[in-house]
């Protein structure tokens, strides 16, 4: 395996890590605001902790090579207006099925991206190996025993959260397409602002949020936003250049993981047996994915693209 692709297969493990802690802000914020409001702020949060980041960026290029790369403006307006859309309607329905249903079935159901990327992709002509497949399956196993700890029932929340979960694969399959093109860091804080105005116009019709209300949820809209997003979501940008989507998902996947293992740190909730199988599962599977297929197909004379699985 290619350095650069172990560092973004690092860089994703890192925002799976953010985004599980991110469970815990997103559940104590719910408490003061409503599901469009925290998408918002800590959208708009987000985007503007990414700005100055652009400009120190964009120097050190300027230092470095004395010319800054010409960039694909059209392209770049396209992809962050594409990932902001996807986004807002993925963040959105994941907040209202929280409302709804239980956070092991929101886990679970969430994390079902890592079975859709992979059936959207068949369709993109981005086709998997047998170790990716394989992984799913454990992935799925995993994400069971670790999320599903009661009787399964299909209630609002899960279909709020299901619905969640498309979109956030296809805003995997979008980011995919679009990072080849321009610059990562660019176009997160585009979809930043773009979520931010998407989720704002709801917000204002239907939750009318208070100043008081925004200043008790200033922690966990914080963490959410220079985090989760500013931090978090341009990871997944910049790792995800050169990974295969379906790969990258079944890293991304380990927020579940993380965000049992913040439940135990931060709200001091023990782990079961049951849990830390699922656990070990989702590690097997992470692993499997990262297998390149040219170890086991040596007398195959297809050259597998980028040294990876698919």
């Amino acid at each position: 395996m290619k350095k650069q692709q172990i560092r973004n297969s690092f860089l994703l493990l890192l925002t799976a890590v953010i985004w599980g802690n991110a469970f815990v802000a997103q559940s104590v914020g719910m408490n003061y605001v409503g599901p469009f409001t925290f998408n918002s702020i800590r959208c708009f949060i987000g985007g503007l902790v990414l700005i100055p980041c652009i400009g120190f960026l964009e120097k050190q290029e300027r230092d470095t090579a004395g010319i800054s790369k010409p960039e694909n403006r059209k392209m770049l307006i396209l992809g962050g207006v594409s990932c902001g859309i996807a986004l807002a309607a993925g963040s959105s329905f994941q907040q209202f099925g929280i409302l709804h249903t239980t956070v092991g079935k929101a886990g679970f159901i969430t994390a079902f991206y890592i079975i859709i990327v992979p059936i959207l992709g068949l369709f993109l002509k981005k086709k998997c190996g047998p170790f990716v497949w394989l992984g799913v399956v454990i992935a799925l196993a995993g994400l069971y025993f670790l999320c599903i700890t009661e009787s399964f029932s299909i209630g609002q929340g899960d279909i709020y959260v299901f619905i969640c979960a498309i979109m956030f694969s296809l805003h995997i399959l979008v980011i995919d397409y679009f990072i080849q093109f321009v610059d990562g860091v660019k176009m997160s804080c585009i979809q930043f602002i773009v979520c931010g105005i998407v989720c704002a116009v709801p917000m204002m019709i239907f939750e009318h949020p208070s100043i008081g209300a925004l200043v008790a949820a200033w922690k966990p809209l914080l963490y959410a936003g220079v985090l989760s997003c500013g931090v978090g979501y341009t990871l997944q940008i910049v790792g995800q250049k050169g990974m295969n989507p379906t790969v990258a998902s079944l890293i991304l996947s380990l927020e579940s993981v993380t965000s049992v293992i913040a439940g135990f740190l931060i709200l001091h909730q023990k782990l079961s047996g049951r849990e830390m199988f699922g656990c070990l599962l989702m590690f097997v599977a992470i692993i499997l994915a990262q297998i390149p297929a040219g170890s086991v197909r040596k007398k195959d004379n297809i050259a597998i693209k980028n040294d990876i699985l698919c």
